[in-house]
């Protein structure tokens, strides 16, 4: 299993173009996210192809539905052998101690957590959806509530990150997309950082896509990422 706290974002729409970025990359120096796109048009057997190839796989599906249909959905997604999977904490404690529970029982037990605000909605947007308060304050309250339920750990901004690591145990896994390293774009994020202020901020695990899936070098990319962390840490 890899010590990298780096997950990869395989946000391509066809099985070529992300391979060609996997066979480049190193199971040691990064795991890999799977999301919806690639998994609906590619299916199981592509998850299985990467864990075949010993990377650990983030199955970043974020599951949200009545808790006996999630509940078999995380078991079938732990046959596949992945690493990690997520489900929506707005789905609220039945649904994800129902998951949890259902994942006890297997011989591999992938860890479980939960996504609480995406990282791409602001105040205005969560307000318009119906949501009363900051982004912050709803990422602190369903984390609360996705560590209660027995989860593993929450999806959040690593804006969010200090605070639930003041509230939260120290066995609970903060997974932090908007991680974009200085010179990069921000694209479609809208509360980011840099890699390794999102670690100092109580982060366990980075996910980020296309500051290493769209440049020319992706592999040289991921070394400068994990050199910039090793040196913040010395």
């Amino acid at each position: 299993m890899s010590t990298s706290p780096v997950i990869v974002a395989l946000d391509f729409p066809d099985q070529d173009t992300a391979m060609a970025l996997v066979d480049g990359l190193q199971p040691s120096l990064c795991r890999l996210k799977v999301g919806k796109e690639l998994f609906t048009r590619l299916g199981p057997a592509f998850v299985e192809k990467l864990v075949g190839k010993g990377f650990d796989v983030f199955l970043d599906l974020k599951f949200h539905d009545i808790p006996n249909t999630v509940a078999a959905a995380c078991d079938a997604a732990a046959d596949l052998g992945v690493w990690m999977m997520n489900v929506h904490a707005s789905g609220g404690r039945k649904m994800m101690e129902t998951a949890r529970e259902r994942l006890e029982g297997k011989s591999h037990r992938p860890m479980l957590i939960a996504v609480t605000v995406l990282t791409s909605l602001g105040e205005e947007d969560i307000h318009e959806i119906g949501f009363q308060g900051t982004p912050g304050e709803n990422v602190l309250r369903l984390a609360a509530l996705a560590e209660s339920s027995g989860l593993d750990g929450v999806v959040c901004s690593p804006l969010e990150a200090a605070a639930i690591r003041s509230q939260a145990g120290s066995d609970f896994l903060l997974v932090t997309p908007g991680v974009r390293p200085g010179n990069a774009a921000l694209d479609d994020q809208k509360r980011v950082m840099t890699p390794a202020d999102a670690m100092a901020a109580g982060s366990n695990y980075l996910v980020i896509g296309r500051p290493v899936t769209a440049v020319p070098d992706p592999l040289q990319a991921l070394k400068a990422i994990m050199d910039s962390l090793q040196a913040s840490s010395i």
